[in-house]
């Protein structure tokens, strides 16, 4: 067990080793990965990295959350992002021993059909675009109450005639409380990088450090959770700023912030509200401000099978939904 430990620690470190360097956003591709793939972490706020549910989709979020997923779980997800632009996800997870969880699923995101012009207004047909990923992990329960895991993930895009590849690795700790309904967790997310290009320039990929924490109220049915995203990012060329005003310390700090709440009448029934305060300022800096930042959903539980519906706002056009449905063989 203290060989697994140390392991996983060693990855988590590598990873923090060789990402100290602030990569803006603009740089990257394959930022569809940082889409939700749960309708309950959609609802709140959009990141999650310690939610204690036995939810196979989670596996996208924190490898090693897998340990909470029930044996032999199917989840699906569909997610309306901007106009036009369908989103999905399907997972998997099936119990390895007393202590080991695998875990299988799969991400697309579908952008429709578009006009190809050439740079002097020639029409040349239409052309689809595609990006897709295909994920595989595992997670294992170190002691009573920590866990570690980790996921690979094959990266693919197709816009037209062109297509990039790569592979990358998610690396995650939880650290879970039944007692005291404390959940606290670390996670190295997309780390990796291209095998084929689009063009002759590689480029990186989202790299993401998250950090967070879940708890629940001891006298109530109320449960908050606080993530930390963009961790290796501080600069303010990273964010949005239509006007290329130099954003305030402050500003930078917040935007790292995503904050959500749970009430949890009953064991079958969940009501979320989230808030990312990056999307808010974003979106307000974009002309949207009304909703900018906001998130909204509600679950329910079955012994085998569980529903979840979320409303959030990602563009200045359209709101976006999401359903997710798990079913346990």
């Amino acid at each position: 067990m203290r060989r697994h430990y140390a392991f996983l620690m060693l990855l988590l470190t590598l990873a923090l080793v060789t990402s100290v360097h602030a990569q803006s956003e603009s740089t990257t591709i394959f930022n569809f990965l940082r889409l939700p793939t749960s309708s309950h972490v959609a609802a709140l706020g959009g990141y999650n990295v310690t939610l204690p549910d036995d939810d196979a989709s989670l596996l996208f979020q924190n490898p090693s959350l897998m340990s909470n997923a029930p044996d032999r779980a199917v989840n699906l997800g569909f997610f309306t992002y901007m106009q036009g632009v369908k989103a999905g996800n399907v997972a998997w997870t099936m119990a390895s021993g007393e202590r080991g969880t695998w875990g299988v699923g799969a991400q697309f995101v579908g952008y429709g059909s578009m006009r190809e012009m050439t740079v002097d207004g020639i029409e040349m047909g239409d052309f689809s675009a595609l990006d897709m990923a295909l994920t595989g992990g595992y997670s294992y329960t170190l002691t009573d109450r920590l866990a570690g895991g980790a996921t690979a993930k094959f990266v693919y895009s197709k816009y037209g005639h062109y297509t990039s590849v790569a592979l990358a690795v998610d690396l995650g700790l939880n650290y879970l409380d039944v007692e005291s309904d404390f959940s606290a967790s670390l996670v190295a997310a997309n780390l990796g990088g291209q095998v084929k290009a689009f063009a002759d320039h590689h480029e990186r990929l989202p790299f993401d450090l998250r950090a967070g924490i879940t708890k629940r109220l001891a006298k109530a049915p109320i449960r908050f959770s606080v993530t930390m995203v963009d961790l290796t990012r501080w600069s303010s060329r990273s964010y949005y700023n239509p006007n290329r005003e130099k954003e305030k310390a402050g500003r930078i700090l917040m935007n790292h912030f995503v904050v959500g709440i749970d009430v949890l009448p009953t064991d079958l029934f969940y009501l979320s509200a989230g808030y990312n305060f990056r999307r808010a300022a974003e979106l307000k800096a974009a002309g949207s401000a009304h909703g900018a930042g906001l998130s909204f959903g509600a679950g329910l539980n079955l012994k085998r099978f569980s529903l979840g519906l979320a409303y959030a706002k990602y563009h200045v056009s359209v709101p976006s939904f999401m359903i997710s449905a798990q079913y346990r063989l």
